[in-house]
């Protein structure tokens, strides 16, 4: 008797440890044995390319962090290991993003442990979320709270760069304070700052221009009007690398002549970063310890916003790509990927990283074949904290602030609000809740933008379109499913419409959209038979779907009548009236 159940035990296991469910848990099982030399050739190419990206926007973004520069870099390469054992596409790169960067601000204000034990936190967050198979709570941030998100977040990042392009000091860090002092102190701006983040901006968006304007390859073309069109990509693509390093050839000119009339970045800590456990504690700069609890309690609810955004921005990118070059993704191994990165992150001072939009567009149009890539970008940024920390001493925060600002702007997608009116314009009330919060907090922002989603799809619930019209009986069509929070409100349009008519009218309730119904639906549905049957009128059901035909009779409502069409409904309604004439 014992016998099956130990089979069925001895089946799952092996099921369980089978090499198909290993390659589930470990994709590079799936990719590693048909890795070839092209492969290699165009992951080579596509890891050099993204590396010369990541270097300078890493530097960039600990910057909006609020963080020493060199945190940047300690962030960007363990996401290239990890990805390539666990990630399921082959163009996401995963490392620091603008809006990740400013929601770490918005937590740990510039406290670099606290920053690494957020990432930590996080990670631990988004593999247990990975791991109970929580991806679908990610499908409750909608898309304008998610639009609206981004184009405060790109605004508030943009904007606070521009005093590192003025070179202004003692600018607070508060939006509306930013604002106000920036303006405020606008006449202490310094020349060399100013003309030098300028040129930078300009140089950067001719290049933008240039990348996006050039004309597809033609079979007729000549080989010197591809070698140009190869060389002008090549180059706007490295923009980023190219301007800080010549800004800090500049910076570096004038300072050897004494003449310091930039803003540099300044002294880093050069080298690999140590492979340690992540601090549970922080000093202060008086010597106040703070513990653990504390730094926790301090976190807020920006440790339930920052996993669900970086999760959202990392598969929103994946799933774009994917169907862009026609492969699927596994959501929930992304949510692994993701979590274990920032979890591993932290044991090398890393703050919390996600997928970045702009060096996964360059990864796939350089033609990565696989996750691969990612282990050459990883080693770039290695080589660069190894060696050429010395020379970040000289970059200008002016060229930093360029490179973010052209990063964060195509992120103000002002042609969507126009969308939005033109589609369903209850969609703009989310997105402006959402946009405005984010300028007092990020966080808030967020989370005023959930709520109001929530509530407007939670009435959407509670009130569902009902179509009535009038046949000698009345038809109600429900116009979307039957819960319980409508049932007092259905109960009202049959009381109003019907019940309480001089005279009482019969009602066929055409229920084809209704999938799913539960006990307070069916204790309703049985008070208004009752209620018709004392008015000597009939309730009568129309079009149910076989799994809730069989919830209504197993329910024993007394004087169900149910049809299989409105027709069949409306003609045994006309009989009945009939009888009684």
């Amino acid at each position: 008797m014992d016998q099956p159940l130990l089979r069925q035990l001895s089946d799952s296991s092996q099921g369980c440890c089978s090499y198909s469910t290993l390659k589930s848990w470990l994709p590079v099982l799936s990719w590693l044995p048909r890795y070839n030399r092209k492969w290699l050739q165009m992951d080579l190419l596509a890891g050099l390319t993204v590396g010369l990206t990541t270097v300078p926007q890493a530097l960039a973004y600990a910057e909006v962090a609020g963080l020493p520069v060199q945190y940047g870099l300690y962030s960007a390469f363990m996401g290239g290991f990890i990805y390539s054992l666990l990630g399921t596409s082959k163009d996401v790169t995963l490392g620091p993003t603008a809006i990740m960067s400013l929601l770490c601000f918005s937590v740990v204000g510039g406290h670099p442990n606290q920053a690494v034990l957020l990432s930590l936190l996080c990670g631990l967050i988004q593999a247990v979320m990975a791991l109970l198979r929580l991806g679908f709570l990610l499908d409750f941030i909608s898309y304008p709270v998610i639009k609206g998100f981004t184009c405060a977040a790109a605004i508030t990042i943009g904007f606070g760069q521009v005093k590192n392009i003025l070179g202004l000091k003692g600018v607070p860090q508060e939006f509306f304070l930013q604002v106000y002092y920036t303006f405020y102190k606008i006449s202490e701006a310094r020349i060399g700052d100013t003309v030098l983040g300028l040129l930078c901006l300009a140089l950067l968006i001719v290049l933008v221009v240039m990348k996006n304007n050039l004309s597809s390859e033609d079979s007729d073309d000549s080989s010197c009007s591809r070698a140009a069109r190869k060389l002008v990509w090549t180059v706007a693509t490295m923009r980023n690398a190219l301007v800080v390093v010549a800004a800090s050839c500049v910076a570096f000119s004038w300072d050897a002549y004494g003449y310091h009339v930039f803003t540099i970045t300044g002294k880093t800590s050069q080298g690999l970063p140590p492979f340690k456990p992540p601090p549970t504690s922080d000093i202060t700069a008086n010597g106040t310890v703070i513990s653990f609890r504390e730094i926790v309690e301090g976190f807020g609810g920006g440790l339930a916003v920052i996993p669900f955004m970086g999760l959202l921005e990392s598969i929103a990118i994946a799933k774009a790509f994917a169907s862009q070059n026609d492969y699927r993704i596994d959501a929930n191994q992304e949510l692994l990927a993701i979590g274990v990165t920032n979890i591993m992150g932290s044991f090398v001072s890393a703050y919390p990283v996600t997928g970045s939009f702009g060096r996964t567009a360059v990864n796939s149009q350089t033609g990565v074949c696989s996750p691969a890539g990612g282990i050459v970008t990883s080693v770039i940024v290695l080589l660069s904290l190894a060696f050429l920390m010395p020379a970040f001493y000289y970059i200008p925060k002016a060229s930093l602030a360029a490179v973010i600002i052209c990063a964060v702007s195509p992120m103000v997608d002002y042609p969507v609000v126009a969308k939005m009116w033109r589609t369903r314009k209850l969609d703009l009330l989310p997105f402006l809740v959402t946009f405005l919060m984010s300028f007092w907090q990020v966080q808030y922002g967020i989370v005023g933008g959930v709520a109001v989603s929530g509530a407007l799809l939670l009435y959407n619930t509670a009130r569902p379109q009902i179509k009535v019209s009038d046949h000698g009986v009345l038809v109600m069509e429900l116009g979307s499913g039957l819960s319980f929070p409508a049932t007092e409100y259905l109960s009202r349009i049959i009381h109003t419409q019907a019940l309480q008519a001089s005279p009482p009218q019969s009602v066929v309730l055409d229920c084809h959209h209704v999938s799913v119904i539960d006990y307070s639906v069916v204790s309703e549905l049985s008070d208004l038979l009752r209620q018709f049957k004392l008015r000597e009128v009939r309730l009568v059901f129309s079009r149910l779907r076989p799994s809730v035909l069989d919830v209504l009779l197993a329910s024993d409502l007394q004087g169900l009548t149910y049809t299989d069409t409105v027709e069949a409904a409306l003609q045994m309604e006309s009989r009945g009236l009939r009888k009684d004439q």
